[in-house]
């Protein structure tokens, strides 16, 4: 609850630090408020860990927090109109001087009152406290797990098998670790998001009498956030006595430390004995208890449950042997829901006219055990129609209000408390992406930094900590991972349930919120607004002077007025074809997405933008770049890449048209794609900052100039090079030492000979050669690459045999397209070993498949598309059948002219469930 206020403070005390200059009018009050701020700071800290009991606690925690915003707009607002002033026009600015001096010292003087009567109010919060009885804030316990949610976890020992589904394979699998692992002590660890079952599946496979028998003792530990070591000591002890039907100790209670860890080391120092940890928060954890429990050679068995993968992948320097349980299927979850919802109906079944919503809810439930039991559980005791329809229209009100599904809300909102103050807004943010919606990484992680949730870091980019923060959520199971084709994280995506919790907190924190069409919007009182719907417009309000973000994921035909502290504005895909004129008056405005829309010209007025951090033009239908480009100086990301739709011709994508002095932006690190015309590869060497490079439409003679300013940019990681027509030679020979860093290489153009320098990347994991029309093999010059895991070839050999003979030890995607002469691939034992997916595409004269494919064993999938009928024919059930019986997924495709049209369609297809690691 208080986290977002807190990490605002820090946002606030930063703007005070860096913009001195700028509110000298004001010192005074601003160092009087500062003070105050980090105060409420602390305060904030302090309160993190503990959970409001009382109205007054909780009101005046809401009372810190709604202080810290209105400190922050105040100061927004003056430096909004600081920056009006400078940028006026000369004539403008010396009216001001002489006839509006005057106004100028009364709007200062205003803003200076605005703080005074701020740090009263903030110096009137304890006053106030102490006058209606309210002391400092107690609560519960820094974990913030109520007693009940406790006695929870510890009752799915007691469960009867008959009210479980979908348990009994995955059970098994986890008696066979216990029971048949041999003789080293194992550590067998189930991982996944609160409410998934890991609990209720430990607990029934725990107390089966078959596994009870096969260990000399045993012990369930519900392990809180918090714990004490020796207390988790003595119910061990009492545990594996109590199992044994032996005598405890009188003196237990009051042995120390070192007594505890002797008896425990000396009891277990010859049995076979069986340890669950439940909900484990902490590795800390395991180095503590691990002490007594190291018994490496009785076949001794350790069992441990958490949401955190970071902790089930840990070493634990034992054997190991993590579980990711995987959420119910739909059939399942189906059976689940309607033995909790109709068991008082006739036949214990689903009327058919609930069975519509019925199938809704559970949908929402995402197979999620805990969700389906509980919705379950508070549908049986509804018996209309209109009293489903409520529930389902409501749900987001019935899990923060209704008393049943407390229980379920508590448990799920445990991960957000369990996190670190850094990291709930940027969990909060996600929430307003529609529901389902896969949000990409890198648009995250730039709208998280525009929003200023990223804390500053000595010696890491912006970029990498926002990125740790992703992988923390993810870890965390706190959001869905989605991998991109190279087996990386692409994207990810919120569980609807969590969504709508998420949703609640930020409303009540005043966060953000979502506007899906249903409610009216009166007063945005709120810093966030995303619009998600395509039903009825939005009306402009008062309340939006106040936003910080607005994300459109439906139809806006007018921007909502008064936007001044607005700092992020991503409209990607919304259906408007004219750049909103307002924009350019948005002097905060540090993120700007324009993606997919149908926008073709950008105003020169855009130079207005002095704060703009992103630029997002790409898929538009913008050709060409406005010259007041060049005066958005803290701009570090500009994507303008366009895609024309078919992936394998080699126009299938444009860079952006600019006749601007880029080098004039000093902090751009992103530049995708520009159009290489006039000075713009020589201004490019200046660039130093740029990460990610694209340049369309590079002619031969560029070669020297390229290759000078491609040296000078050490920090490069990402290079994108296309040639200005399919016979125009790219001539990249002249780069004598490439940027050191450089990690994705895709080269598109007629080459001359392979670069030598490509063989020299040793941080390179994706490399693409676009129509290259090589006479030379390229496999020999880049098999010992030790990083390259994605290799994509498109016409970039003109020769009849390709031979892997070595190496690629890291490859784990191969994208052999459009290769007119191909008529034999070999492919040597141990080459590869590590490749996972293999696409081969439009190799007319290729017969039969890859000579020696039946050595990579670790291939998931095949897919072979626009090839003779002949090797589909041979994979199907011909000579190379039996060489593919190991790949679990093959998918052929053939194209044909039908009505004057080529069209691919499918041919054969086999599919099977593949798990790469273990998964119940």
């Amino acid at each position: 609850m208080e986290s977002a206020a807190s990490l605002l403070i820090g946002k606030i005390a930063a703007i005070l630090e860096n913009k001195a200059s700028s509110i000298a009018a004001v010192h005074d009050e601003v160092d009087e408020l500062k003070l105050e701020l980090i105060s409420m700071k602390s305060f904030l800290i302090d309160a993190e860990g503990k959970e409001a009991q009382t109205e007054g606690e909780k009101t005046w925690v809401t009372s810190v927090r709604d202080l810290t915003c209105d400190a922050e707009n105040v100061i927004d607002k003056f430096l909004y109109h600081i920056y009006d002033k400078q940028s006026a026009s000369p004539f403008a600015k010396l009216l001001h001087r002489t006839i509006y001096f005057p106004k100028n010292l009364w709007y200062r003087h205003r803003i200076a009152k605005k703080l005074q009567k701020i740090t009263k109010k903030i110096k009137a919060i304890p006053e106030r406290n102490e006058r209606y009885g309210v002391s400092t804030i107690e609560g519960t316990s820094s974990d913030g797990v109520p007693r009940w949610v406790k006695n929870k976890a510890e009752s799915s020992l007691y469960i009867m098998e008959d009210e479980l589904i979908g348990i009994e394979d995955k059970k098994q699998r986890l008696m066979g670790l216990l029971m048949n692992g041999g003789e080293n002590e194992m550590v067998v660890s189930v991982v996944g998001m609160g409410g998934s079952g890991k609990t209720t599946l430990v607990a029934n496979t725990f107390n089966n009498e078959n596994v009870k028998r096969h260990f000399d003792c045993y012990a369930w530990i519900t392990v809180s956030q918090t714990y004490v070591i020796e207390d988790l000591f003595k119910n061990l002890i009492k545990q594996f006595h109590r199992g044994r039907k032996e005598e405890v100790t009188e003196h237990l209670d009051s042995m120390s430390y070192k007594e505890l860890l002797e008896m425990l080391s000396t009891y277990l120092k010859s049995k076979r004995y069986l340890v669950v940890l439940d909900d484990v928060w902490d590795i800390k954890l395991w180095q503590e208890i691990r002490i007594p429990l190291l018994n490496r050679h009785h076949g001794s068995r350790i069992m441990l449950t958490t949401r955190k993968k970071d902790i089930a992948f840990y070493s634990f320097e034992v054997e190991r042997c993590p579980f990711e349980i995987e959420p119910l299927e739909n059939n399942e979850a189906w059976e689940l829901f309607s033995k909790k919802a109709f068991s008082s109906y006739n036949n214990k079944s689903c009327p058919p006219e609930l069975e519509s919503l019925a199938w809704k809810l559970v949908e929402k439930c995402k197979g999620l055990p805990l969700a389906v039991v509980t919705l379950g559980s508070l549908m049986s005791s509804k018996k209309s129609s209109s009293e489903w329809k409520t529930v389902y229209k409501s749900l987001n009100w019935h899990l923060t209000n209704n008393p049943m599904l407390e229980p379920m809300s508590s448990i799920l909102l445990l991960s957000f408390n369990n996190l670190p103050n850094r990291l709930k807004p940027c969990f909060l943010y996600c929430a307003l992406f529609p529901e389902d919606y896969l949000i990409k990484r890198k648009r995250l992680i730039r709208l998280w930094i525009a929003e200023g949730f990223v804390e500053p870091i000595d010696g890491v980019t912006p970029e990498e900590v926002a990125e740790g923060y992703l992988v923390e959520l993810i870890v965390r199971s706190m959001l869905q991972v989605e991998m991109n084709e190279a087996g990386g994280l692409g994207a990810c995506k919120m569980h609807d349930l969590v969504r709508e919790l998420a949703l609640s907190t930020s409303k009540k924190e005043k966060f953000g919120a979502a506007y899906v069409g249903r409610e009216i919007v009166d007063k945005a009182d709120f810093r966030r607004l995303s619009i998600q719907t395509t039903e009825r417009e939005i009306n402009s309000c008062t309340g939006m002077s106040e936003l910080h973000s607005l994300l459109v994921f439906g139809t806006l035909k007018k921007l909502p007025s008064g936007l001044k502290l607005l700092r992020v504005l991503d409209m990607q895909d919304a259906p408007i074809d004219r750049f909103p004129g307002e924009l350019v008056y948005l002097f905060n405005l540090r993120y700007l997405n324009l993606k997919r829309t149908l926008i073709d010209e950008l105003p020169e007025s855009i130079g207005r933008l002095r704060n703009l951090q992103t630029l997002n033009i790409c898929q538009s239908k913008i050709r060409a770049l406005p010259k007041a480009i060049s005066k958005l100086v803290n701009l570090c990301h500009l994507i303008m890449y366009c895609y024309t739709g078919d992936w394998a011709a080699f126009r299938n994508f444009n860079g952006t048209k600019t006749a601007s002095n880029l080098s004039k932006l000093q902090k751009l690190q992103v530049l995708h794609s520009v159009e290489s015309e006039g000075k713009i590869i020589k201004v490019i060497r200046n660039m130093t900052q740029l990460t990610s490079l694209g340049i369309t439409n590079v002619k031969a003679s560029d070669e020297m100039d390229l290759c000078d300013s491609l040296q000078k940019l050490e920090l490069l990681h990402t290079l994108l090079l296309k040639a200005s027509d399919e016979e125009e030679f790219l001539r990249v020979n002249a780069l004598r030492s490439p940027p050191p860093d450089l990690q994705n290489v895709l080269l598109a153009g007629k080459l001359e000979r392979v670069p030598l320098w490509l063989g020299s990347l040793q941080n390179l994991t994706r490399m693409h050669l676009r129509w290259s029309r090589l006479e030379e093999d390229v496999l020999p010059h880049i098999q010992a690459l030790p990083n390259l895991e994605r290799l994509g070839l498109f016409n970039a050999y003109v020769g009849e045999k390709l031979c892997f003979s070595r190496g690629f030890i890291k490859l784990k995607h191969l994208c052999l397209v459009n290769f007119p002469l191909l008529n034999g691939i070999f492919i040597e034992k141990g080459v590869m070993p590590n490749l996972r997916g293999l696409d081969i595409a439009c190799c007319l004269e290729l017969k039969a498949l890859p000579q020696g494919i039946e050595f990579l064993a670790n291939v998931e999938r095949l897919n072979l598309s626009i090839v003779p009928m002949q090797l589909i024919e041979s994979v199907r059930g011909g000579m190379d059948h039996p060489k593919v019986q190991h790949i679990p997924e093959i998918q052929c495709g053939m194209r044909e002219k039908i009505g004057g049209v080529m069209k691919t369609f499918l041919v054969y297809r086999r599919y099977a469930h593949f798990y790469p690691c273990i998964k119940i």
